[in-house]
């Protein structure tokens, strides 16, 4: 069992390690942190954190390390997040506001992020399998071309070029519009691809049955875009900060380069990782081992609005700032969800 000593030393050591690189010794600890110990009385803490398997000596004779079980007991034991400086709140706010739509939103997420933080930015897109389409708008760029523009209730927005298999006129795209609306618009994504995918045998007869191969190919598009919809996604910058970053993992960092170009290995961590009563969640080395990123850390903060939630935060070396980087994907997580909310009200 850890003495409340005992957890303020393996603090200061996780500081010290995470601030220098160095292996941290009793010494170090005595002159850098007000204990009011001596040496001895710290290496004798010191001694129990390592029964506890929560330091290590990389060498012999030398100072201590964290241990992934280590930073775990730290991160749980965190007091409070370091607060971001003004300029910090400043950056994320100047940078995510006015954003063109959600696909400028998130690019610009994971941006400034990854300057706050040093890190690779992750942000999973808002689900969108529970939104409801709101819009659904048909403009016609030449006889046989259309433009197709859908909307959700949570923000969504797909917009997506049809050719068509015969020419149409703008009386014909305004019958085009008023049925694929009426069958639609109001229904949850999931219940709108059913619909839109039951209309692909041409009716016999009706006021509109000579419109049905324009109907059809319309169908097929919007059938496309509507299973984005309800597909995860996820977005992603810094890449390059891990080729910087290489000597601060143990091993190789392939497979997390290997993880960013696949996407699916990440969006399945951080959908499973559990979340604090905060929204926060952190996945640190050992525990990724199931997805091949023992390597890696991965902190998060939830965010989202009535339409959805999803998840935005970091990945990097278990050797990372943990309450300055939860710090970071709070703040920006707030400032989406704030973005999300006021959109929806604004709708």
């Amino acid at each position: 069992m850890v003495t409340e000593r005992g957890l303020e030393v393996l603090r200061a050591i996780v500081q010290d390690y995470v601030a220098t690189h160095e292996p941290v010794g009793s010494r170090s600890i005595v002159e850098r942190h007000a204990f009011g110990v001596s040496a001895a009385t710290i290496r004798n803490d010191m001694a129990q954190l390592e029964d506890e398997e929560l330091i290590v000596a990389p060498h012999t004779s030398s100072g201590r390390v964290p241990t992934d079980k280590g930073y775990r007991v730290f991160v749980n034991h965190l007091a409070q997040l370091r607060p971001l400086s003004a300029p910090q709140r400043t950056a994320i706010e100047s940078f995510l506001a006015a954003p063109s739509d959600l696909d400028d939103l998130m690019a610009r997420t994971v941006r400034v992020l990854t300057q706050l933080t040093g890190q690779v930015a992750l942000a999973q897109y808002p689900s969108f399998a529970r939104a409801a389409v709101t819009h659904v708008e048909l403009v016609a760029l030449a006889p046989t071309r259309i433009l197709v523009v859908l909307v959700t209730d949570a923000g969504g927005v797909s917009q997506r070029i049809s050719p068509l298999p015969m020419e149409v006129d703008d009386a014909d795209v305004a019958v085009l519009r008023a049925q694929l609306a009426a069958l639609i618009t109001g229904r949850a994504v999931s219940e709108a691809a059913e619909r839109i995918s039951a209309i692909a045998e041409p009716e016999p007869s009706g006021p509109v049955a000579h419109l049905h191969p324009a109907i059809s190919a319309l169908a097929a598009v919007i059938g496309e875009e509507l299973a984005e919809f309800r597909q995860e996604r996820l977005v992603m910058a810094g890449a390059a900060t891990l080729a910087r970053r290489e000597h601060d993992f143990r091993g190789s960092i392939h497979p997390l380069l290997e993880a960013i170009e696949e996407q699916v290995t990440l969006l399945r961590l951080m959908s499973e990782m559990v979340t604090d009563e905060q929204g926060l969640a952190t996945s640190i080395g050992t525990e990724n081992a199931p997805f091949g990123l023992g390597e890696a850390s991965i902190v998060a903060s939830t965010y989202g609005s009535a339409g959805g939630s999803a998840r935005v935060g970091v990945m990097g070396p278990t050797r990372m700032d943990y309450p300055s980087n939860l710090a970071a994907a709070r703040a920006v997580a707030r400032y989406l969800s704030r973005m999300l909310e006021e959109d929806e009200a604004a709708r």
